[in-house]
């Protein structure tokens, strides 16, 4: 069997001592960029792999970060991961992630999990987490950024924007197009806090002008196309003088919009159909659908970032304000960077 290379044999190869080499490895500013590279090349061509576990029992610390996602089938949360990805290349870190199902339990056991690998920070999407994982949170000797929203209490750094606001944004500017017979479709309340504060924002908007007949239909269960039009379908029989429907996302919206066009309800001259996300798909869609794009890739990084200045690898230059919501042609709003 071949010996394991060790780090003493890459500093030999390179002519340098056993600590140059370390520190070459991790990257580490006071080693010029030319022996990094010229020590790194050697390691890759003598086969050495680092022993990332041993590094950090010794510093206490991994090199990792821990990223909870609440799903990866939804496009919102791969965007989300691709800005953490271009914040952390270069910096010797490397994200790991843990996806919950919007279920908390599930939710508690992975942060927990994480956290035992002792890692360079943490990133978690929300503010609503249960109080044992909120505890656990508090707790933890590190950066933690709580992503997405910003309608609560971090317990350390937050980045993202107000879901309450998004709602009432979007009631606003149905109210402006002149629609007055408004309705909510959703998924999952029950769990996508998100989701209920959004909501919750829109019925508050319509109310401070009267409306507060807003008929409803919300099902259990993760978002969906096929739920979206099965939703639509019952509402519009149960009302059919609807003009404005406000749905949890775009992928339950999308559903209701094929309701419409198979149903031959003129989109959106009759009736708007409105979503959350600004999902690429929305644009390519046959008929308009009026959503709220959101930064996603730009939360992700800004959140990165957070944790790269906490711990003095990054700039430290001040997070840009980055716009976070646009409803189409309305609504403007910005990232918010919050530390409690």
């Amino acid at each position: 069997m071949q010996s394991k290379v060790t780090l003493a044999d890459v500093a030999a190869a390179a002519g340098v001592s056993k600590m140059t080499a370390s520190r070459a490895m991790r990257g580490a500013r006071d080693v010029s960029p030319k022996t990094v590279e010229r020590i790194q090349r050697i390691a890759a061509e003598l086969g050495y792999m680092a022993n990332h576990v041993a590094a950090s029992l010794a510093n206490n610390r991994s090199d990792l970060i821990g990223v909870v996602v609440p799903s990866l089938s939804n496009i919102v949360f791969s965007e989300v991961m691709s800005g953490i990805e271009d914040a952390i290349t270069g910096s010797g870190l490397q994200p790991f992630f843990g996806v919950t199902g919007y279920d908390p339990d599930r939710e508690y056991r992975i942060v927990r999990q994480m956290l035992s690998w002792q890692p360079a920070g943490m990133i978690v999407t929300g503010l609503d987490q249960d109080e044992l994982t909120t505890q656990m949170l508090r707790a933890a000797p590190l950066p933690i950024v709580q992503i997405m929203d910003t309608d609560g209490d971090p317990v350390d750094m937050c980045v993202g924007f107000s879901q309450r606001e998004a709602g009432a944004g979007m009631a606003r500017m149905l109210l402006e197009a002149g629609r007055k017979r408004f309705a909510y479709v959703g998924c999952g309340l029950d769990r996508d806090t998100r989701g209920a504060k959004r909501r919750a924002g829109y019925l508050e908007t319509l109310a401070t002008q009267g409306i507060t007949d807003v008929p409803e239909r919300i099902v259990g269960g993760l978002s969906s196309v096929a739920a979206g039009k099965a939703m639509t379908a019952e509402i519009l029989t149960a009302h059919p003088d609807l003009d404005a429907i406000y749905y949890s996302n775009d992928d339950v919206a999308m559903g209701g919009l094929f309701h419409c066009m198979e149903a031959g309800i003129p989109i959106p001259d009759r009736l708007t159909i409105a979503g959350f996300n600004g999902v690429d798909i929305s644009a390519s869609l046959p008929a308009p659908m009026a959503t709220t794009r959101t930064a996603r890739r730009e939360i992700g990084a800004a959140a990165a970032a957070a944790i790269l200045n906490r711990q003095g690898r990054g700039t430290k230059s001040p997070l840009p304000a980055l716009q976070t919501l646009e409803v189409h042609h309305v609504l403007d709003a910005r990232i918010s960077v919050t530390t409690s």
